[in-house]
């Protein structure tokens, strides 16, 4: 394949053969949308679980709860643990993992069983989020691996979109243990075409091992965006339900399509972002965190009037949906030493941001009402802005000193 040919950018000084390497991003996509599909699915099966196990609606709520603890105490333990295995296998057991955690979640004889099998599930995801990326790297070009990060995304957009209305609508239909064994037959689908199809890359040799740009200082300035861009978002995230009925006073029977609104926004800012990301990684998330801002203030402000509302859950589910591949392609640029503990501590650092949102949201509507969640999620958006804009002002204004200083 010449340069000059259709497409052919995309696969230019590519490590491992172009066909191969859809195969497996494909396979990779289609395991971040069981994982986080398996992690929010009792969300949605929450009414049939419960009463099901004899348990109250909020022990079922924990089910979520500890998956997102144990990803955010394994992520790096794991890492390092399988740092010298392939990463072909290694992501193919955590897919096989998600796949026999679904099966024991749907064979679970009460609450502590599912407890058990939530938490082996989470182990898997642990370990997939924390090396899936410089996986995926690995097998493109440096010039698109942004895109191709953004086309991984693309699983995380449709499981709330599609995998997780799916299985509720499964579970309804078939009883929630069935809507469980769909989702294992899917990951243990995932698992076998990445066992076959995903290639082994030397991360040395591709470039992908290291950070390209390292930088420690901003590395933990990405953390620190991070953690607050994160928390505001699922401040409002985890309460945009109780906010549309409430607030905006949309009837219970337009919740659905209202939340397909939002996912499909989310979806198409994924398939966005792929193409400015390779370019402009900063301000890409400089732009996603402004458009974030300005859509919380919106449904803060004018969230009462219904077409208001709307618009600004579309441009919530737009925004939002540049920060997971944008943030995870900066983490493999700035990473001070070994890429995958980067990418295991941005992941841990991400699931204490989703905690921390959920904890403050429903601190905000216990004591305020649920009309402040927007603009309280906002703030910590916005204060992600104005460290993420300090730091690129401080680092243009060391880069014109140095050429100044260089000049005769």
């Amino acid at each position: 394949m010449t340069p000059n040919r259709p497409a052919a950018a995309e696969f230019a000084a590519a490590p491992v053969d172009p066909r191969r390497a859809v195969v497996a991003l494909v396979a990779l996509s289609v395991s971040a949308f069981t994982f986080v599909t398996a992690e929010n699915l009792p969300g949605g099966l929450l009414t049939l679980i419960a009463p099901d196990l004899g348990r109250t609606t909020s022990e079922v709520g924990l089910l979520v709860t500890a998956y997102a603890v144990v990803v955010v105490l394994a992520s790096l333990p794991l890492t390092r643990l399988t740092r010298r295995f392939p990463r072909r296998w290694v992501l193919a057991a955590t897919t096989a993992v998600c796949a026999a955690g679904s099966l024991w979640s749907a064979l679970a004889v009460g609450y502590a069983d599912l407890m058990a099998a939530r938490m082996v599930t989470a182990l898997g995801q642990a370990l997939f989020w924390s090396i899936v990326t410089p996986a995926t790297a690995s097998l493109f070009a440096p010039a698109v691996r942004g895109r191709m990060i953004a086309r991984l995304a693309v699983g995380n957009s449709l499981a709330p979109l599609l995998g997780v209305p799916l299985g509720t609508w499964v579970g309804q239909q078939a009883g929630w243990r069935t809507a469980f064994l769909l989702f294992s037959a899917v990951s243990l689908v995932a698992c076998v075409t990445m066992a076959v199809a995903m290639p082994h890359v030397d991360a040395e040799q591709s470039g992908t091992a290291r950070g390209t740009h390292p930088d420690l200082r901003r590395f933990v300035m990405l953390l620190l965006v991070t953690v607050l861009l994160v928390t505001g978002g699922f401040t409002m995230i985890t309460f945009v339900t109780q906010f549309l009925l409430e607030t905006a006073g949309f009837p219970d029977r337009w919740l659905s399509g209202l939340l397909l609104v939002q996912g499909t926004a989310g979806l198409v800012g994924t398939l966005l972002i792929g193409q400015v990301l390779d370019k402009q990684p900063w301000h890409t998330v400089v732009v996603a965190l402004s458009a974030l801002t300005g859509a919380l203030v919106l449904l803060g402000t004018l969230g009462h009037v219904p077409a208001v509302a709307l618009a600004g859950l579309a441009l919530f589910g737009l925004a939002f949906s540049a920060v997971p591949p944008a943030l995870s392609f900066l983490s493999l640029r700035v990473a001070p030493g070994a890429t995958e503990s980067a990418t295991a501590i941005s992941s841990s650092v991400f699931n204490i941001g989703i905690g921390g949102g959920a904890a403050l949201g429903a601190l905000v509507v216990a004591t305020t009402g649920i009309h402040a969640v927007p603009l309280v999620g906002a703030a910590f958006v916005l204060a992600a802005l104005v460290v993420l804009g300090l730091d690129l002002w401080t680092t243009r204004r060391a880069r014109t000193t140095r050429t100044t200083s260089r000049r005769p």
